[in-house]
């Protein structure tokens, strides 16, 4: 079969449906994933996506083909679908674009129990694909449909006491994605005020992008918690597993905060235990963990190597900056709601503004990641290296150089032709300085 080969990404598949991402592939995507599993039957979970749908019928055909059976989670979060391919001990597939545009869909998928599917075997289900191979059996599969939310609602409720949330203002933007399907159920039963904004599911996604990486997706809910008064903000991504905070003034808190601020959390009850965070993140986690008798551990970038490194060493909770957040007690897997749940009790245990709580974490200036189109990334970096020999240098993912009042990291992009910079320093003026020597160096 002839097929664009970028759609098959580092963590993921991605295309556009009805261009690359046909219903032809999408079945055959379907038969070579259940081919490659021993179990019998695949987890098959959905977002809200126009596409959505049909992809469902025709990944569940190809699914079938192979004689394996299939149970439909419905409209769910991908973080829903990890947590039944833990509980149910099956493969799944979540089919979804995460946070990219309307016309676009993919697929996340995992093997049983929830161990991550990564680069090189989504790379051997491409080959498969290539290489034309499809089962079809006389018997085929069939189908079965179950709500795994309740389930999901009841581990959740492991990680808080539900007894210390306190009758919080929360203003929370699904950006009509899966957020607005989670959010109620798993809210319900606790005394907060939740001021919805973009609940409605609607794969067209009419108010923004569902992508609140990106600030220009957040000035809605800024206006809204100003607005209302409220005690503090979350924004959720397309398939509700990334979340994002402000604070009550509606300042955005950037993704390694809120890994420190966990960290905390869990090592008051858990000392001596790992926390794994990637290498983008500010050095204020790694000490909030050793001051609070934990053990840091750093990652390359990206869920896999995370879940990966979370299984080898056994870590407690792992986050990245992206605003992934993973929990050994939930299959090692990363949560959007855990985490906005478990959010919610330190600031009602804290009994201070949110603003307040983050002067604790605020000792460093840093750069959002910032990328640079470059020819040959290999060349440049190896110019990086000299330019900067005399500092503390290593190479776990792209380049990281280490000085006494600064650092920054360069990745090359998987698939793209790009650096990607972040820059952290102990004052604002050296920051903005060092982030213009590496701009102009990297772009000349």
């Amino acid at each position: 079969m002839n097929i664009d080969s970028t759609i098959f990404k580092a963590y993921d598949i991605r295309g556009i449906y009805n261009d690359n991402l046909t219903d032809e592939l999408v079945k055959s995507i379907g038969n070579n994933f259940a081919s490659l599993m021993k179990e019998q039957t695949i987890i098959i979970g959905r977002d809200m996506r126009l596409s959505s749908e049909n992809i469902f019928n025709a990944l569940a055909e190809g699914i079938k083909k192979t004689g394996k059976d299939v149970i439909d989670i419905g409209l769910v979060s991908t973080d829903t679908t990890y947590f039944a391919s833990g509980f149910l001990g099956y493969p799944s597939i979540m089919i979804t674009a995460s946070h990219n545009p309307k016309e676009w869909n993919g697929f996340k998928m995992t093997f049983a129990n929830a161990k991550p599917f990564g680069q090189e075997e989504i790379q051997e289900l491409k080959t498969n694909i290539e290489k034309n191979k499809y089962t079809a059996v006389e018997n085929s599969g069939h189908i079965e449909s179950i709500d795994i939310l309740p389930d999901y609602v009841k581990k959740s409720f492991t990680f808080i006491k539900t007894e210390k949330i306190k009758p919080l203002k929360i203003v929370i933007d699904a950006g009509n994605g899966m957020a607005g399907k989670i959010v109620p159920i798993f809210f319900a039963s606790l005394p907060c005020e939740i001021i919805p904004l973009y609940f409605e599911l609607d794969g067209a996604f009419p108010n923004h992008q569902p992508s609140p990486i990106e600030s220009k997706n957040m000035v809605d809910l800024q206006k809204k918690v100003i607005e209302e008064k409220a005690d503090f903000g979350m924004a959720f991504d397309g398939d509700a597993d990334r979340v994002f905070f402000i604070d009550e003034k509606a300042q955005i808190i950037k993704g390694d905060i809120i890994v420190a601020m966990l960290a905390e959390y869990f090592l008051k009850n858990n000392p001596q235990e790992k926390i794994i965070y990637d290498l983008r993140c500010s050095h204020i986690i790694s000490e909030i963990i050793e001051k609070n008798n934990g053990r840091p551990v750093i990652s390359k970038v990206g869920h896999s190597f995370i879940k990966k490194l979370m299984r080898e060493t056994n870590a407690i909770f792992g986050g990245e900056l992206s605003g992934h957040y993973y929990y050994r007690d939930n299959y090692m897997v990363d949560s959007g709601i855990i985490t906005a749940l478990i959010m919610t009790e330190i600031i009602s245990l804290s009994n201070k503004k949110l603003s307040e709580l983050l002067i604790n974490y605020s000792k460093y200036y840093n750069i959002e990641e910032t990328n640079f189109k470059v020819d040959d990334k290999d060349k440049k970096i190896n110019e990086l290296k000299e330019k900067y020999r005399d500092g503390q240098q290593n190479e776990l993912d792209g380049l990281t150089v280490e000085y006494k009042n600064w650092w920054f990291n360069v990745r090359p992009s998987n698939t793209e032709p790009f650096l990607r910079l972040n820059l952290e320093a102990k004052t604002k003026e050296l920051m903005k300085e060092k982030k213009e020597e590496l701009t102009q160096f990297i772009t000349s």
